[in-house]
């Protein structure tokens, strides 16, 4: 897999998080420590795919 198609990829999955970071909080169903938790994934994607970017 190339670097740009693991970046590509990357960005994707921290946009999908962050969509269902959205949703979380509209739903009263789902606690905290659930939406804390994705927050912390999405990130953690953040930072690599900066970490990864530097290094192309």
């Amino acid at each position: 897999m190339s670097m740009s198609s693991h970046l590509q990829e990357l960005r994707k999955k921290h946009q999908n998080l962050s969509t269902e970071v959205e949703a979380a909080q509209r739903s009263p169903a789902v606690d905290d420590l659930e939406i804390t938790d994705l927050k912390k994934q999405k990130l953690h994607l953040k930072e690599e795919i900066e970490r990864l970017s530097q290094l192309a």
